[in-house]
């Protein structure tokens, strides 16, 4: 094959997703053309690569779960298994790749080292010197960007007066300008009906990849409403519904493509601004900024700022790499100066809810010493699909009742708010009177409701809940606020009640999926119940 064929191979590879991905299957199953496996090793296209293979992985693992629910023959079921095994390697092989061959292309484009003072000063007292290049950039009439106002905030600056420029044009503005909800069912047409041509502009991409999980999660709940759909008829019924299992299957293929897409540009274009900051005027800018601040910090904390002269004078005296300006030496320096300045964490000082510590040599459980003896005290579980937004959750109480159910989350973080919000309703229901403690292992759930109970308002959880079951479950719980508590438990410690929460989890989303029949599941149930000794109350199954 000519230079010039092999150009065209690879052009149309870049311009033809289906030809790349019937190629990048056909050398995954060992029978490519030699000259199109030589194409598929052009730099070029390592990114799209990993695109296709995200597509190639869900419509693989749609297809097993489809044998799954139709009851096809075992011998077709382990060769949609052992394909879809193969994709989710060749898909990691492909990641790893790509990360290559970006680390090599980045490998040229290193920033000069900033003074060792600056460093130090800068990792020793992050705050500090945040507020200073905050200072410094509001000096210059430049945007804040976040709270620290990272370097980062003002490259993509920088770089968005070069590329883009004050003017943009109307759809792109209008994707760049209208609210999240908006944005995110503009990401859902993208996928399922007409491709957005605008979506990878500067002015938007970083955008689009902040989103594009959010949008990849309802596809996998319009995959968890067909599934249930799907085990809620007899095997002879099933066929209609299997179709439209294949549909959100399709749909949430794309998803994930457009998603790693989305990933993909981003990090195109950080890397371009990068390279942009590491030479000529924007890199003088940057060094400016820098070292403006680290006045601003002297001036600011005087002290602080005589313990970083002092320490890296010491240092540069007897360093071996002080001709290269001690690149790595500011980390061990810094945790010094850190240890004398314990005051400047980076975090803000005067905020409402404390993180609380409990020493090594303290009980683990005397964090709940302080609890009325009236509360009714349980832990609550879930457990997650890989393929669906499906989800099981589970809950114990100290009284021996239980509890589990399923329903659909996007993450793990909402799985286990809906155990903690299902749990402490039952119980709120079963104990008229009593205050409710909930414990669950999820730092994320804990927080999240938490915040929403202190504040009485559901939306302050809306980060962490995404669909419509766990906001209505946040919704109803709020009305009994001032009776529910919930607190981290450390997970599987051998707490009893956090391992039968944890088990009935798992069991529900097996059954939710159909992955065990309903006599099995009772055994199961059975069985965790007798493992919490005879003061066990009946099951009770929470919707």
């Amino acid at each position: 094959m000519t230079i010039n064929e092999r150009t065209e191979l690879i052009r149309r590879f870049a311009d033809d997703f289906t030809a790349l991905q019937e190629a990048v299957l056909a050398r995954m199953n060992g029978v490519c053309a030699p000259e199109i496996t030589a194409a598929l090793e052009d730099a070029s296209l390592a990114g799209p690569i990993t695109i296709t293979l995200a597509h190639a992985d869900v419509l693989a693992r749609g297809a097993v779960r489809r044998a799954e629910l139709s009851a096809q023959p075992p011998e077709r079921l382990r060769r949609l298994r052992a394909h879809a095994r193969k994709v989710r390697r060749a898909r990691s092989q492909a990641e790893a790749v790509y990360k290559q061959q970006r680390a090599r292309r980045l490998a040229g484009c290193s920033r000069p080292v900033d003074m060792l003072e600056l460093r130090v000063a800068r990792m020793a007292s992050p705050a500090a010197f945040a507020e200073a290049l905050r200072q410094e950039l509001s000096d210059r009439g430049m945007p804040d960007g976040t709270r620290q106002a990272p370097e980062c905030d003002l490259a993509r600056w920088a770089w968005g007066r070069i590329t883009v420029g004050d003017e943009v044009s109307a759809p792109v503005r209008e994707l760049r300008d209208c609210d999240d909800e908006a944005f995110l069912q503009a990401l859902l047409r993208d996928a399922r009906e007409e491709e957005n041509p605008y979506l990878p502009h500067d002015a938007v991409a970083e955008r689009w990849s902040r989103h594009a999980r959010a949008a990849l999660a309802w596809g996998r709940y319009a995959i968890g409403q067909a599934e249930r759909d799907v085990l809620a008829c007899s095997f002879s019924e099933r066929r209609t519904r299997l179709d439209a299992l294949d549909d959100a299957y399709q749909d949430t293929a794309v998803l994930a493509a457009r998603s790693r897409e989305a990933l993909l540009r981003v990090t195109e274009l950080h890397d371009r601004m990068w390279a942009c900051v590491t030479t000529g005027p924007l890199a003088e800018l940057l060094a400016q900024c820098r070292a403006a601040a680290l006045a601003r910090l002297a001036d600011a904390e005087p002290e602080l700022w005589h313990g970083v002269r002092e320490l890296t004078m010491k240092h540069q005296a007897h360093c071996p790499e002080q001709a290269d300006g001690c690149p790595r030496c500011h980390r061990a320096l810094a945790a010094l100066l850190a240890d004398a300045h314990p005051a400047d964490t980076g975090e803000d000082s005067d905020g409402e809810h404390p993180t609380a510590t409990v020493p090594a040599d303290v009980d683990r459980y005397a964090v709940l010493a302080d609890l009325p003896d009236t509360a009714v005290v349980a832990v609550a579980d879930a457990a997650v699909g890989d393929e669906s937004a499906l989800c099981g959750y589970g809950w114990a109480a100290e009284d021996g009742t239980t509890g589990y159910g399923d329903s659909l989350a996007s993450s793990s973080g909402e799985a286990e708010v809906i155990g903690i919000c299902a749990a402490a309703l039952s119980l709120l229901e079963y104990h008229e009177d009593a205050p409710v403690v909930l414990l669950c292992d999820s730092t994320e759930a804990v927080e999240a409701v938490d915040t929403a109970l202190r504040s009485a308002d559901p939306t302050a959880a809306y980060r962490t809940l995404l669909f419509p079951e766990s906001r209505q479950l946040m919704d109803r719980l709020l009305r009994h606020r001032h009776r529910v508590q919930v607190r981290w438990l450390k997970g599987h410690i051998g707490h009893d009640l956090n391992e039968t929460a944890d088990a009935f989890a798992r069991i529900s989303l097996r059954r939710a999926s159909g992955r065990i029949p309903p006599a099995v599941a009772r055994k199961e149930e059975a069985r965790t119940l007798r493992s919490l000794g005879p003061g066990a109350g009946p099951l009770r199954v929470a919707a």
